[in-house]
């Protein structure tokens, strides 16, 4: 007899969750863990707190829930299956929270406790606390005090106003690209536009998202502007996450028309035709 749909998601969940843990494991083994609860603030970022960590979500100092009226405190998405290597602990849970914002494992509009979060990973609510900071940062999620993180809801007038910002960073600079750098130079980027084509093959909206970033990083380090490039990275990251919120989902022939665009502005760089590279940068937020 075919499992319910109830007992599917639970076995997917147990899945997701061991998956995860054993992941936090082998992090485990690469940072060493520092002493006390206050392992997560070393230099590098990385640690894990000795002590148990707390299983109940959106609970107050005297237990109970303290959840506003009208609103839902989750437990927490099932944990991404991989966990990326990275520098520090911290690190690899930013990643994990930034895949599961861009699948939609954490919730527009919905609070996710950092204890309940950190007992999905292993790992202590340190890190998790640091990467959600860091988060805050970026616009995707908000403060909640004395309940953890809310996932910040968009609308389409952020999707239209950070399309402006980037084509105010973005248009001028790769115009100026385009009238001084050699033909051959543009040859160097195309395993990246390459790597947006396959990404979008498969329909991997977060594997899209992050060589989309690769291409415009790598296209804009080419000024040697390092502001530049980090201004304009935060803001095409934000609007990933405003575009997931405000729209659906973008279907696979949609993001295989985006890496196509990759690679027609690769070439219209090479050739120095500059309306086209103008209305391939454009028309491409």
């Amino acid at each position: 007899m075919e499992p319910s749909r109830a007992e599917a998601h639970t076995a997917h969940a147990a899945h997701t969750t061991r998956t995860a843990r054993a992941a936090a494991r082998e992090v485990r083994a690469a940072a060493p863990r520092a002493a006390g609860s206050a392992a997560g603030a070393s230099a590098s970022g990385s640690g894990s707190g000795t002590g148990a960590v707390p299983r109940d979500v959106g609970r107050g100092p005297s237990g109970g829930r303290s959840a506003a009226r009208g609103e839902h405190t989750h437990s927490g998405p099932a944990a991404p299956k991989v966990v990326p290597r990275r520098h520090s602990v911290r690190d690899q849970i930013l990643a994990a929270l930034r895949a599961a914002l861009l699948s939609g494992e954490l919730a527009g509009g919905e609070v996710y406790s950092a204890p309940a979060l950190a007992d999905r990973f292993g790992v202590s609510p340190t890190p998790v606390r640091e990467a959600m900071q860091v988060l805050v940062s970026e616009g995707a999620v908000e403060t909640v005090p004395n309940r953890g993180f809310r996932v910040v809801r968009h609308d389409p007038r952020d999707l239209t106003e950070l399309a402006e910002v980037r084509a105010l960073l973005e248009v001028p600079a790769v115009l100026s690209l385009a009238r001084t750098l050699p033909a051959g130079r543009w040859e160097e980027l195309r395993p990246l536009a390459e790597e947006t084509r396959r990404a979008a093959a498969r329909g991997d909206r977060g594997a899209y998202a992050e060589a989309d970033r690769a291409f415009h990083r790598a296209l804009l380090e080419l000024t040697g502007n390092r502001q530049l490039v980090a201004v304009a990275e935060d803001v095409q990251r934000r609007a990933h996450l405003s575009a997931l919120r405000a729209a659906p989902a973008p279907r696979t022939t949609d993001l295989l028309a985006e890496a196509a665009d990759h690679l027609a502005l690769l070439d219209a760089l090479a050739e120095q035709d500059l309306p086209a590279v103008e209305r391939l940068v454009r028309g491409h937020f």
